[in-house]
């Protein structure tokens, strides 16, 4: 559906995609990655240490990650080195190893969080039954990268900020 060439409304009104990037973004490289696991370390953030090394060694979608109970993660006191985890747009299992860094970091962090096995690894803040939202995780992710350095992304100015500016 278009709009009318008549239309006083669209005049010099840049499409809703100009100068952003689409598609599927670039995966971090190692020295990233890492960059990414230190500031994390640095500022004690062990919950969020978790869930990066838990992204990175899954290659999981966000709603699957943030959806992950503990007794998918967890055999007897001991982090799997192999797990499962059926995907959700797909219906699918998928198998993953997870690394020494990742047993390593998921293992303090549920120390300290505690709960039973049916438990959801990441719980909601106000909703200890519930898991983060997929929009946290996504706030989280923009915030470690950001923090790194790399940008989220570059958009053009609108005609929104050009009005703004003095």
């Amino acid at each position: 559906m278009g709009h009318a060439i008549y239309d006083p409304g669209q005049e010099d009104r840049p499409a809703w995609n100009v100068g952003r990037k689409l598609g599927a973004k670039r995966p971090l490289l190692p020295k990233q990655v890492w960059a990414v696991r230190f500031f994390l370390e640095q500022e004690h953030r062990l919950r969020d240490r978790a869930l990066f090394d838990l992204a990175i060694d899954s290659k999981l979608r966000g709603c699957d990650l943030v959806k992950i109970k503990i007794d998918e993660l967890v055999s007897g006191a001991r982090i799997r080195q192999r797990a499962i985890i059926i995907q959700q747009k797909t219906g699918r299992p998928v198998q993953f190893e997870l690394l020494e860094p990742a047993r390593t970091s998921l293992l303090q962090w549920l120390e300290r969080r505690g709960g039973s096995f049916d438990e959801y690894v990441f719980p909601s803040r106000t909703d200890r039954l519930t898991h983060i939202s997929t929009r946290q995780y996504a706030r989280l992710v923009d915030e470690w990268v950001t923090a790194i350095g790399l940008r989220r992304r570059i958009t053009a100015p609108t005609r929104f900020d050009a009005q703004r500016q003095p």
